[in-house]
């Protein structure tokens, strides 16, 4: 990677969009150039895909759960545990954790039933030992594109220190 790749990854987070022409107008990169790196980022695996960003809210998802999760250790549970976390319903991020909590389960809901649900799915996977789980009230920042919360000059530089390291 170098600066023009950062420049072409900073305009897709800021303005969502994939189309060449567009990062061209946004970045003063031609629009060929744009168009070549685009592809060789998605090859790299740099680019992993080319969804749409979907309000959550207007599909009626508009309960957002954090859930802490404690389990029982064992071999591999940060991964089996993890994993059967994943795979409950309305679970959209999982993290496997240091300190008090093992788990931290982030869940987007329509309704109190299925928080109701979703706290027994967890209770009811083996190894899980305790849950904690809040309600957000008001979202204050979700940065769905995490490159927008950093200067293209930081990236620029962070990829200048890694090159000399």
């Amino acid at each position: 990677m170098d600066e023009k790749d950062v420049k072409i990854l900073a305009a897709v987070a800021r303005f969502g969009t994939g189309s060449a022409e567009k990062l061209a107008d946004e970045t003063d990169i031609p629009t060929s150039t744009v168009h070549y790196r685009l592809e060789r980022l998605r090859e790299t695996g740099i680019i992993t895909n080319d969804l749409f960003d979907v309000d959550l809210e207007a599909v009626g998802l508009n309960l957002t759960v954090i859930s802490e999760v404690t389990a029982e250790y064992s071999e591999q549970y940060h991964e089996d545990v993890g994993q059967e976390l994943a795979d409950v319903e309305g679970v959209n991020q999982v993290y496997f954790t240091m300190g008090d909590t093992d788990f931290v389960v982030i869940s987007h809901l329509s309704s109190r039933n299925m928080v109701e649900r979703l706290i027994e799915n967890f209770e009811s996977i083996d190894g899980v030992e305790q849950t904690s789980s809040k309600f957000v009230i008001k979202t204050i920042k979700d940065e769905s594109r995490p490159l927008n919360d950093f200067d293209p000059d930081t990236l620029i530089a962070l990829l200048s220190a890694d090159s000399t390291a």
